[in-house]
């Protein structure tokens, strides 16, 4: 199954909702957080009653494993336009994620003023680019379920050979070029390889403390060029700042990260 039928949920009464963490979206044996939180996301849309993140901020409590999960979401406030919801996504044993949401309905012709500074990162074509590859340690099994290109330029650290640039670019797309809908792109936004990968720092493992993501637009069909960079390294902290654009160069979302680096690196 694809990410649709992989984070699916199913209402089993009022405000609560079941579904399941699958084999093989794992990385170092925990579940991806962006997976994660597309199966809360799932269950807060339906309570939302609109189909389309604009923001969503998730909290990580645990780490997830293969196996069932719940999602208790309800509705803080539903107005002509968005709808906020809030959720807990938990095993059997304890709560994994705590989600909060506003959720709307994207028509692909939103009106407004538009000023865009920033431009999609320039890459090379897909097949000139590095693919990821999924082993059964690293790259993690969670590199077979989408299909990922690295900029050689920021893929050296897979060689011992960092760039010294907090900085990862690529393009993303899910495996079997499923289509992808705007929470798949909440995946998309935790997809790639930590940009301290690139730093030159004693740093291998960094757990994610947080993550929002603004979905701007629904993504049209193809690839997306996404890009991550990094600023301050700094107080046991990290920030990963992420953008996503569609195949017709349009942002569709943008997200920031908080993660731990751990102590002794």
């Amino acid at each position: 199954m694809g990410l649709a039928g992989d984070s699916a949920v199913r209402r089993t009464g009022e405000g609560t909702w079941e579904g399941a963490v699958e084999q093989g979206w794992d990385i170092a044996g925990n579940a991806n957080g962006g997976y994660l939180l597309t199966i809360a996301a799932r269950a807060l849309a339906e309570a939302a009653g609109r189909p389309d993140p604009t923001t969503i901020t998730a909290h990580f409590l645990a780490p997830g494993h293969p196996g069932p999960v719940r999602v208790d979401a309800g509705v803080v406030k539903a107005g002509r336009r968005f709808a906020t919801a809030t959720g807990l996504l938990r095993d059997d044993d304890r709560p994994l994620l705590a989600v909060l949401g506003s959720f709307t309905e994207l028509s692909g012709a939103e009106q407004g003023p538009e000023r865009v500074d920033g431009h999609p990162p320039d890459l090379p074509p897909p097949e000139a680019c590095a693919a990821v590859r999924a082993t059964d340690s690293f790259p993690p099994p969670f590199m077979g379920r989408v299909d990922l290109r690295l900029h050689p330029d920021d893929a050296g650290f897979a060689t011992g050979a960092p760039s010294g640039e907090p900085l990862v670019r690529g393009w993303f797309r899910l495996g079997d070029d499923e289509p992808l809908d705007t929470i798949g792109l909440l995946l998309a936004a935790d997809a790639f390889p930590p940009t301290i990968f690139n730093a030159r720092l004693p740093v291998a493992w960094t757990p994610t403390l947080e993550l929002t993501v603004h979905v701007r637009a629904r993504p049209s069909p193809g690839w997306l060029r996404c890009a991550f960079h990094t600023r301050y390294v700094s107080a046991g902290f990290l920030e990963e700042d992420g953008e996503v654009w569609d195949a017709t160069g349009r942002l569709v979302a943008q997200s920031r990260q908080l993660a731990l680096v751990p102590r002794g690196g």
